[in-house]
């Protein structure tokens, strides 16, 4: 006999708001555990440090997650210039240091290159595997002998918004299904002849889901397990 699951079915799409430092994991067992749901699945992990959309399939919405999530995505970045790390973000330890700052004018020239179908290498702290082993798995170990291939990604729309000093600025993204905003900013710096790392990652839409449909965890917690939140679900389609 079958074993009965726990909660109660629920179906369609809820989208949050994700806050800076909890895993995509954590907050679906945080929202799981709120909604007493029986089946739930996110759409694109987000590093810890990483904030924005986070779309959670419930019940049938999760044979659909794979048509969501070949959509095109959009990202607000900021980059630190001078600095590289081995994680490519604030996590990881300075590896290299450079003295050259760009100007607006120099890094507005080099973006053309960055547009359409670009070839671009996963950062060494990803969950690509390598040999059936993730990579950050690898790196955390101290392997060094490991290579990420390089594969080709889609950038739809990449502009610089902000300079808001010498060491820092500010760009948004559009791509397509497998890019690495963390490997985007390493690479434009490296044409700019610097280094960088990226310091603030924030995703604002997923496929069909903009910030217009999020909410945050905090309203939800204070809403709970009521109607009033499951009224909050898009549906399945």
């Amino acid at each position: 006999m079958a074993r009965k699951k726990k909660g109660i079915p629920i179906h369609g799409w809820l989208v949050l708001d994700k806050p800076l430092g909890i895993t995509s994991t954590q907050l679906v067992g945080k929202v799981r555990r709120l909604l007493n749901a029986q089946k739930v699945g996110h759409g694109g992990t987000l590093d810890p440090l990483a904030s924005g959309l986070l779309p959670l399939a419930f019940g049938e919405a999760t044979k659909t997650v794979s048509y969501a999530m070949d959509g095109r995505k959009s990202y607000r970045f900021a980059v630190k210039w001078g600095e590289a790390t081995s994680t490519e973000d604030l996590e990881g330890d300075v590896i290299e240091t450079s003295d050259h700052r760009p100007e607006e004018n120099d890094i507005n020239q080099a973006l053309p290159q960055f547009h359409g179908g670009i070839s671009q290498v996963p950062p060494r702290y990803s969950a690509i595997k390598v040999d059936g082993k993730r990579a950050y798995d690898l790196a955390r170990g101290g392997d060094e002998e490991f290579e990420l291939k390089s594969r080709v990604v889609r950038i739809d729309r990449l502009e610089l918004v902000e300079v808001r000093n010498k060491d820092e600025a500010v760009f948004e993204v559009d791509c397509g299904k497998g890019t690495y905003v963390r490997s985007l900013g390493r690479d434009i710096a490296k044409a700019l002849g610097t280094c960088a790392h990226i310091i603030e990652l924030r995703r604002t839409r997923v496929g069909p889901f903009t910030l217009e449909h999020a909410i945050s965890l905090e309203s939800l917690e204070e809403i709970g397990h009521s109607p009033a939140a499951e009224e909050l679900l898009l549906p399945v389609e």
